[in-house]
């Protein structure tokens, strides 16, 4: 028999209870998603990209400025894959890709290194939950992780970049 893995209801009468093969299956269901976002990115096939995500989602880009809503994501998703025909290619890196799915089965986070050719090496962070069409990305952040060796230079080109009227 498997284990179970229980934890609080939300309403404080019994546990709930899942067991643990079928938080492993769901953990393969999460990964499937986040392989089909970067195939779909890749292909630049838009309406596939965008079914990974919640339709209330929100992308996190790699510039401080993009914070999108998925119909503003959608547009400049639109604007790459169908107007300019070009697609993104993130790999994920062997063995950097962290996904931990909630005791009660419907939530999930992750976290995954990426290759791009462009930008080196980036990290993707997220959280997904469980619908009714399966698992959906609610949050997604693409990040270029900086060297300790380089953040202070970093830092001080991005506050460059930034007029002293917009820093707080």
């Amino acid at each position: 028999m498997g284990a179970l893995l229980a934890g609080c209801s939300s309403n404080g009468s019994k546990p709930d209870v899942v067991l643990a093969e079928d938080i492993s299956i769901e953990r393969s269901r999460v990964i499937a998603v986040l392989d089909k976002l970067h195939d779909s990115a890749a292909k630049a096939a838009l309406t596939d990209y965008m079914r990974c995500y919640a339709p209330d989602a929100i992308f996190l880009g790699t510039d401080a400025t993009e914070r999108w809503n998925m119909t503003e994501f959608s547009l400049f998703c639109k604007h790459h894959f169908v107007e300019r025909g070009v697609g993104w290619k993130y790999t994920a890196i062997g063995g950097r890709r962290f996904v931990h799915v909630a005791q009660e089965g419907k939530s999930a986070w992750f976290d995954e290194a990426l290759w791009n050719e462009k930008y080196g090496e980036c990290r993707g962070t997220g959280v997904m939950r469980k619908t009714l069409d399966g698992w959906q990305i609610v949050q997604y952040n693409l990040t270029m992780p900086v060297p300790n060796a380089l953040a202070e230079k970093v830092s001080q080109l991005t506050r460059e970049l930034k007029p002293a009227g917009e820093r707080p």
